[in-house]
């Protein structure tokens, strides 16, 4: 038991106490290039979250209005 315990402390401090990962370190000197249709998509996702972004400035616009006047009491009722 005491075994277990000493290799999951030997372990958890190896781990705490490590540098940085293998995987980091090497060609950072490498420049990518991007092509047109790379930058075209990055663009058109771009444009997406642009438009999606409309409808959600107007529902905010509503709701703030709305909550507006109801504070000022000008509520709207509804007979049926």
């Amino acid at each position: 038991m005491k075994t277990l315990s000493t290799l999951f402390s030997t372990a958890a401090l190896s781990l705490l106490t490590s540098t940085a990962a293998l995987a980091s370190s090497g060609a950072t000197n490498k420049v990518f290039v991007s092509g047109p249709l790379v930058l075209l998509f990055l663009g058109f996702c771009a444009l997406v979250v642009v438009v999606q972004c409309i409808p959600a400035i107007i529902t905010l616009y509503g709701m703030i209005k709305g909550a507006v006047s109801a504070k000022d009491g000008k509520r709207v009722t509804v007979r049926k």
